[in-house]
């Protein structure tokens, strides 16, 4: 998948799972759930802002079961965060592998280049 085609793909399936009653294209892991709490952040907010994500960086396939990249988001408009993210493009669903808050000091550009 190309790097825009991840970012539509992540837009689409946490878009539909919104609607779904029973909400299940959207898997969170342990860890991305221990971040949310963490944040005092929850679900639906990080869910909502993953309509409107952008890609950032793209992580390379090796030693990993899906392909996988890290987006940006907003919970509001001040309120950035990223959000690794797993394409399980068969099942048509994403995996929520970590969730945190960009730190001004790591990041360039709004949020979307990281420094080196």
């Amino acid at each position: 998948m190309t790097p825009q085609e991840k970012q539509i793909t992540i837009q689409q399936i946490a878009s539909q799972n919104l609607l779904d009653p029973e909400g299940i294209k959207v898997l969170w892991s342990r860890h991305s759930i221990r971040e949310l709490a963490q944040e005092g952040w929850d679900r639906g907010s990080v869910e909502r802002g993953l309509q409107n994500c952008t890609f950032i960086e793209d992580y390379p396939t090796i030693r990993r079961p899906l392909p996988d990249c890290l987006v940006l988001s907003y919970l509001t408009e001040d309120k950035p965060f990223h959000a690794v993210i797993a394409i399980d493009e068969y099942n048509q669903r994403i995996f929520i592998v970590t969730v945190y808050k960009p730190l001004p000091e790591d990041w360039h550009n709004e949020w979307q280049l990281r420094k080196k």
